[in-house]
């Protein structure tokens, strides 16, 4: 082992820079993401908005065909899911919530205080709503939002029209979606079964070389995994009975981890391995995305280490899986376990939500800057007040990232996104003209989505404002009162909803890796667990595999809470980045254990008495010293353990996690 594995690339972007250049947490926001252009997705955001406001025009009710295409709008937003089942769910779901909300800010139109009282309440529901889950989020953005609508623009009456407008626009979104589904309804599941292999391929191209592009593409793995079983998973869950082309997927998926387990193994050599083995797994893929049955046909290398017999044994075994017309639907496990009944994860969900203190947290934090919002536009004289609420909404959103950054980027992308709608509204005459011009901004919406948060809402602010003229016909007289209310509900947020709170100051990166160190302890006992038979030995390693697949998902969690922090000011950016060299750390005490326990079923000497012991009670107590410090200290050679055996990397990498959390 060399110091050069511990050099770990810390991506917090704080670099020395120009004393005059805009600060680093701030520049992420604006650095434009390199997702490719979701080409369909824009296609179907521009017939669904610009097809209900020509109806409009045509009708002589523009009024309505601006609601209609409000309700595509938020349609839009949900269309986000690969599977086609969960695209039902997560856009005719929300559209109900949506519908509940515009008719309660309907009913209380210009009434004062009792809109103030009405909508504090809706925002404390809705904020509670959006814990749950990421359904739940969007409904809960989709109650509020329309409430703020409904409550500060004249809809038409009765006070049902609008929910079935808005409604309808949500439906004509989900009906553009699922034309395809006969012709590819399981072709998203398969593309990201087959995504996993070509996943696992680069990573195995990757053993032996870099320790930093190996750790890179084992977390591909590890991403590519979780969305290939939430997809098959969550498909299985709706499906009654066994579904013959769901269990083909699942096993090609289960066959995987046992490859996905000997890359540590082969990494830890420091060799490169043959050629033809990630060749064979890139062959493998293009067989599950074709549906190909048969006899596997692999030209691999005589293994020769213990590594390589695992590598080669699993490889097998996968191949001949993948190419089974119809795998034994009694003999497919689920890893993670089958999901429960959509209606009692629901029942579960609600049960959480009213008892999770961080729930009541965000809804109240929520509730009082909405009550703010309407408030100061009820005491105080604002134009078309409603968009001080919504800009609350948008930027206070608890899973779009940091409070602190999103509204300094909502406050840029609204400049940005005014700027365009000031070129339509001034240039383009009302009418017939707005149906082209709305496709093409319509469609910038999910191209803009994938770049980022500011870039989002500078698609977004030109569409709003097109429909809001619809309703009430102020034209270019929109733009400056709309850059004043936004600029205002951006303060009240940073005031309110982030200053007021010091969990926003902080970071919780350092309980949940302390949760994953106490994972990985449970991990490396049941890795090495003294097993009596063949059935305690299958029960065992199953209950590994999850545990493992567990410490992964967690340690995505941790991750994505680090990319957050890195998005606020100093210093909480700052105390994130100091951890990340701990979360990298654990992440290779897994890899290590892993590989420790494929060299022992393949040849290797199992631990000395005590040692598995020993490990698991020093992770515990890097857990408790996680917990308690506030920040850890970076060292760059950690001290090298003297232990052998097979599990020496584990001392090694445990040793190298200790000096970080505590180098004294």
């Amino acid at each position: 082992m060399t110091t050069e594995r511990r050099t770990e690339h810390i991506p917090s972007g704080r670099s020395r820079t120009h004393p005059l250049a805009p600060p680093a947490w701030l520049l992420a926001g604006l650095r434009p993401g390199s997702a490719p252009v979701p080409w369909a997705a824009a296609a179907r955001a521009g017939i669904a908005m610009a097809v209900p406001l020509a109806v409009g025009f045509a009708l002589d009710e523009p009024e309505y065909g601006a609601l209609v295409s409000m309700g595509a709008l938020a349609g839009v937003f949900g269309d986000t899911a690969d599977a086609y089942r969960m695209r039902v769910l997560n856009i005719a779901v929300p559209q109900a919530f949506g519908a509940v909300g515009v008719a309660v800010g309907t009913l209380v139109y210009g009434q004062g205080w009792l809109a103030v009282a009405v909508l504090t309440l809706v925002a404390l529901v809705s904020g509670m709503v959006s814990s749950i889950g990421t359904v739940a989020s969007v409904s809960g953005l989709l109650l509020l939002l329309n409430a703020v609508v409904g409550a500060g623009l004249p809809m038409p009456r009765p006070w049902w029209t609008a929910p079935l407008l808005l409604t309808a626009g949500g439906l004509f979104v989900l009906l553009l979606t699922l034309l395809a589904w006969p012709l590819r309804g399981r072709q998203p599941e398969r593309a990201a079964v087959a995504a996993t292999y070509r996943a696992l391929a680069d990573a195995l191209e990757a053993c032996g070389g870099p320790q930093a592009v190996y750790d890179e593409r084992r977390r591909d793995v590890t991403q590519a995994l979780n969305q290939a079983y939430d997809l098959v998973l969550g498909r299985r869950a709706r499906v009654h009975g066994r579904s013959p082309s769901l269990v083909r997927m699942l096993a090609q998926l289960n066959v995987l981890i046992p490859i996905a387990e000997a890359a540590p193994a082969a990494h830890l050599r420091g060799r490169p391995l043959a050629a033809e083995i990630p060749a064979a797994v890139r062959e493998l893929a293009a067989a599950v995305e074709e549906g190909r049955t048969g006899t596997p046909a692999l030209a691999l290398p005589a293994p020769h280490t213990p590594s390589e017999r695992a590598i080669d044994s699993a490889l097998r075994h996968a191949a001949a899986i993948v190419h089974l017309a119809e795998p034994d639907p009694y003999n497919v496990d689920d890893r993670l376990g089958r999901p429960a009944a959509l209606r009692v994860r629901a029942r579960h969900g609600v049960r959480d939500m009213m008892l999770s203190e961080a729930s009541w947290r965000y809804g109240l934090r929520l509730a009082l800057c909405i009550g703010l919002a309407q408030s100061l536009v009820s005491l105080v004289e604002v134009e078309r007040s409603y968009w001080v609420a919504l800009t609350v909404t948008f930027v206070l959103k608890p899973d779009f990232g940091s409070v602190f950054s999103r509204a300094v980027l909502r406050a840029l992308g609204t400049a940005a996104g005014l700027v365009l709608a000031a070129a339509v509204l001034a240039e383009v005459p009302r009418g017939w003209w707005d149906v082209p011009v709305m496709m093409v901004l319509a469609a910038l919406i999910p191209v803009f989505s994938a770049k980022g948060y500011a870039f989002q809402t500078a698609a977004i602010t030109p569409v709003i404002l097109l429909l809001s003229d619809q309703l009430n016909h102020e034209g270019f007289d929109l733009i400056l009162p709309r850059l004043l209310d936004s600029l205002i509900g951006c303060a009240i947020v940073l005031v309110a909803g982030y200053l007021l709170w010091p969990e926003s100051w902080h970071t919780r990166i350092g309980d949940r890796l302390a949760d994953a160190v106490d994972d990985a302890a449970r991990y490396v006992e049941r890795a090495f667990a003294p097993v009596a038979d063949d059935a305690e030995l299958r029960a065992a390693r199953q209950s590994r595999l999850q545990a493992r697949r567990r410490i992964y998902r967690d340690l995505s969690g941790v991750r994505s809470e680090f990319q957050r922090a890195l998005t606020e000011p100093p210093p909480t950016g700052d105390r994130a980045a100091a951890w990340w060299p701990l979360v990298v750390a654990v992440e290779r005490i897994v890899d290590a254990t892993t590989a420790a326990r494929v060299r022992v079923n393949h040849g290797a000497g199992p631990p000395a008495a005590g040692e598995v012991e020993r490990i698991a009670r020093e992770l515990r107590e890097l857990a408790e010293r996680v917990r308690s410090d506030r920040m850890p200290i970076r060292v760059d050679t950690p001290p090298e353990p003297a232990e052998a055996g097979v599990l020496a990397p584990v001392h090694h990498e445990l040793a190298a996690a200790r000096a970080i959390a505590d180098p004294s």
